[in-house]
């Protein structure tokens, strides 16, 4: 895949950046921490400026974002709510509750998640969704996941141009950051899943005994 960036970038200039991030943002393991280094290495030898790839990265992610906040706003809360009352939530141990829960607690830290989840790999995509379900005003999503992006925009386009031609190397530790981050985050849905698992089972137990 990084070969395929690579021709891309080379190929298309800015508009190879936006599509590969734009990519990169409705189909999450197309990783930024390849595209936006090797990025900022090519504007110290060809005509690209370091602002002109972080704005068309920038575009690329709000627009990609959009995507991802369009299914989210189509699922809507009510109709996974449906979902989850049937098979599938038995099966996953989710219930309605769950859902309004989540969904509660996103309308009240959303626009602060929308922003700081746009510099961490996975989530950065992902957290579009629930914006999209609880209806979050398109222009304050469009205003958090701007300024979200472009930080992270910024810092890897920076550090790529920093490196040179050892923008690789770069990409290697921030490759190894997000797969640490990916670990976490399935380390951490596994406890939720075990922790409602385990809840279950406490309150099977005490209806048996009662």
């Amino acid at each position: 895949m990084q070969e395929w960036i690579v021709q891309i970038t080379n190929d298309y200039g800015y508009l190879g950046i936006w599509l590969l991030i734009f990519l990169e943002n409705v189909f999450p393991p197309i990783p930024s921490e390849v595209i936006l280094p090797f990025s900022g290495f090519l504007t110290t030898c060809t005509k690209m400026g370091q602002w002109g790839v972080i704005m068309y990265a920038t575009v690329g992610s709000v627009t990609g974002g959009y995507v991802l906040y369009g299914a989210g706003y189509l699922l809507n809360e009510q109709r996974l709510e449906r979902i989850l009352s049937g098979k599938l939530g038995h099966l996953l141990h989710f219930k309605r509750e769950d859902v309004h829960k989540t969904m509660s607690w996103f309308r009240r830290y959303g626009n602060t998640s929308v922003f700081f989840c746009r510099c961490i790999p996975m989530l950065r995509s992902l957290i579009s969704i629930p914006a999209g379900m609880t209806k979050m005003p398109l222009i304050t999503f469009t205003l958090y996941t701007t300024m979200g992006s472009f930080i992270w925009n910024v810092v890897l386009v920076s550090l790529g141009a920093w490196a040179g031609e050892s923008w690789g190397t770069i990409a290697g530790y921030i490759a190894m950051y997000s797969d640490m981050i990916k670990i976490i985050l399935g380390g951490i849905a596994i406890g939720v899943f075990m922790y409602y698992l385990q809840k279950k089972k406490v309150k099977a137990t005490k209806r048996n005994h009662s």
